[in-house]
C-alpha cells in the first residue's frame, strides 16, 4: 500500500468523519454514486443504498454492527452492463470477497468500481443487532458497539466470531479501523493505482498506520480458533446420515439461504422446476414403502446440493443462518464442508481475481494420489 493518508475525527464522532469522506469521493469527477448502508428509517436496519446526492449521506453509517444482506449480489447488478459512471461501493471484506468470485462467473464487473474496504471489527445478526440497538438512536449505538468491541464486550454473530479474514482484499481504499483510536483519526490508505489517484486527489494528511497489523493479528487468532471449535462442533454433529438428518430437521424448504447466499446467482434454481414437484402416488408410495415419510421431502438433499454448488465459493459470510426462519445453523455446516472442498484445491474464494474457480478449470495434475488408486 503505497499512501496512507488520515480521516480526522472532529467532536469523537468517527461516523460523521467517514461521512464526509464520503462526499469528498462524490465530490470527485469519477464517482457518480456511492454504495453504502444507510439508516433510512427511525427504526430499520441500515441497507444498502445507491447514493447520488452528497446531502443524502448523512444517513450514510457503514461503521454500524448490523449486517442485513451481503451487498455482493446488489453491487453485480449495478455493474452487470454500462451504468456510465464510476461506483465507490463501501464494503465489508466478505462481501468484496464474495463480489470478486461472482466477477470471475460473469455476474458483475470490477471496471467502474471502487472498492472502499473495511477493517471487520464484526456485526450481530439480524435479532441480536435490534436487541442491542433497542430504542437508541442508530448512530449512538454504533459508537458504543466501537467501544464494546475494543474492550471485548460485544457478541458478534457467530460467523463474524470465526472469520479469519476481517482484513478486505481486493479493494482499491482500506479504512483501517483495527487498532485505530476512533476518538481521533483513522487510516485511510490506498490499495491499488485506482485508489492512490482517488486519494491524493482527496488532499488528506499523511499518517501511520499505527498498531493496526497486530490488532489484526491478535484478531484474526482469536477468530481462527473459535473458526476450528466450531469445525469440531459441527463435524461431530453432522457426521452420519442420521446426524445431518438431525441437523436439518428444523428445514421447511423456504429456501431463504439460497435466497441470502452472495454468490448462489442462478436465474432458475433446479429446486424451483417441476422436478421437484412430485405426484401423489408419489408420496403415497414413498410413504408404504417407510411406513411414515417426513414431509417437506427433498429437504437434506436440497442442503447437499447447495453444498456440492456453493462449498467452493463460500466466503462465511453467514447470511444463510441470518435468513433461517428456524435457527438452523447453515453458516456452520457450509463453512465446515467448504473448507474441506477449498483446502483440497487450495483455493480461498475472493482471493484474487486472476484466478479462477477450481471446477471451472481442468489440470491433468490434480489429485494425483485418486487418480493412482483408479489406474
Amino acid at each position: 500500500m503505497a499512501t496512507t493518508a488520515m480521516i480526522r475525527i472532529d467532536g469523537g464522532n468517527p461516523i460523521a468523519a467517514v461521512q464526509e469522506f464520503l462526499r469528498g469521493l462524490m465530490e470527485s469527477e469519477d464517482i457518480g454514486g456511492v454504495l453504502v448502508p444507510m439508516h433510512l428509517f427511525g427504526k430499520g436496519m441500515p441497507m444498502p443504498t445507491l447514493v447520488t446526492d452528497p446531502a443524502q449521506l448523512s444517513g450514510a453509517d457503514p461503521l454500524a454492527p448490523a449486517f442485513p444482506m451481503n451487498s455482493a449480489k446488489l453491487l453485480a447488478r449495478l455493474t452487470r452492463g454500462q451504468a456510465g459512471e464510476r461506483i465507490a461501493a463501501v464494503m465489508r471484506p466478505c462481501e468484496i470477497r464474495a463480489f470478486v468470485e461472482l466477477v470471475k462467473l460473469n455476474q458483475g464487473s470490477i471496471d467502474d468500481v471502487i472498492l472502499v474496504g473495511l477493517d471487520c471489527m464484526g456485526a450481530f445478526d439480524n435479532v441480536g443487532y435490534k436487541a442491542f440497538r433497542g430504542d437508541r438512536d442508530p448512530f449512538e449505538s454504533t459508537l458504543d458497539f466501537h467501544k464494546r468491541v475494543g474492550d471485548g464486550g460485544a457478541e458478534i454473530a457467530p460467523a463474524c466470531m470465526a472469520c479469519e479474514h476481517p482484513a478486505p482484499e481486493n479493494a482499491d481504499i482500506v479504512l483501517g479501523l483495527a487498532g485505530a483510536d476512533l476518538s481521533g483519526h483513522i487510516p485511510v490508505m490506498a490499495a491499488s493505482p485506482r485508489g492512490e489517484s482517488l486519494l491524493l486527489g482527496l488532499g488528506l494528511s499523511e499518517a501511520e498506520a499505527g498498531g493496526r497489523a497486530e490488532a489484526l493479528k491478535a484478531m484474526v487468532q482469536v477468530r481462527t480458533a473459535s473458526r476450528d471449535a466450531m469445525f469440531e462442533r459441527t463435524r461431530a454433529a453432522t457426521g452420519t446420515l442420521t446426524d445431518l438428518s438431525e441437523y436439518l430437521s428444523s428445514c421447511v424448504n423456504c429456501y431463504n439461504c439460497r435466497v441470502a447466499c452472495p454468490v448462489c446467482y442462478c436465474k432458475e434454481c433446479v429446486f424451483n422446476t417441476d422436478v421437484f414437484e412430485h405426484k401423489p402416488w408419489q408420496y403415497m408410495g414413498w410413504a408404504k414403502r417407510k411406513g411414515a415419510l417426513k414431509m417437506p421431502t427433498d429437504t437434506v438433499f436440497y442442503h447437499l446440493t447447495r453444498m456440492a454448488h456453493m462449498s467452493m465459493a463460500c466466503v462465511g459470510c453467514g447470511q444463510c443462518s441470518n435468513a433461517c426462519p428456524n435457527d438452523i445453523p447453515v453458516m456452520e455446516l457450509f463453512r465446515t464442508v467448504a473448507a474441506r472442498t477449498q483446502e483440497s484445491f487450495d483455493y480461498v474464494p475472493g482471493r484474487s481475481l486472476d484466478e479462477p474457480p477450481p471446477l471451472s478449470v481442468f489440470k491433468e495434475d490434480e489429485f494425483q494420489d485418486a487418480v493412482s488408486h483408479m489406474a
